[in-house]
């Protein structure tokens, strides 16, 4: 069987570090990954998915890291349950990270926040839904043929 979750996003908290009781690291997070999508209003959509990062990768997670910080995680999906103080079950799914990659430098994520700080101008600029998008490619006279013997494999 295959599990495997590969999720580019932002940080939309700060990441929390916890101790197991043996003194392992980990940390975890909520990572906003945007749809492929618009939604009717022209808004980005986007899913929040939690992530859980153990040992040393935690710890790198937990100091370098805050809300906002753009990462690239790979791991695999889980599912766990517990009651809670309703006595209801409450499923959960996230991510367990093998891997998290900072996508973004420090200075380039100080950078950003400044200018999410700064009052912008407003540019006339026209958002895209996905019948935009297929609209304008319809009858494209832009094709090109690509013939068996281009490719680099059978």
């Amino acid at each position: 069987m295959i599990n495997r979750v590969v999720l580019v996003g932002r940080l939309s908290r700060d990441p929390e570090l916890r101790r197991t009781p043996r003194g392992d690291a980990v940390t975890s997070f909520t990572l906003a990954v945007n749809r492929n999508f618009t939604s009717r209003e022209g808004q980005q959509q986007a899913d929040f998915i939690n992530c859980i990062v153990w040992r040393k990768p935690a710890e790198n997670v937990e100091k370098y890291c805050s809300k906002g910080s753009l990462v690239g995680v790979e791991g695999r999906l889980q599912t766990r349950s517990y009651d809670n103080s309703q006595g209801r079950k409450v499923y959960v799914v996230e991510v367990i990270c093998d891997s998290v990659q900072f996508l973004e430098t420090k200075s380039a994520r100080e950078r950003q926040l400044q200018q999410m700080q700064q009052p912008q101008n407003k540019v006339d600029s026209k958002t895209y839904n996905s019948e935009d998008l297929e609209k304008e490619f319809d009858n494209s006279a832009n094709t090109f043929d690509i013939l068996p013997e281009d490719l680099p494999f059978e």
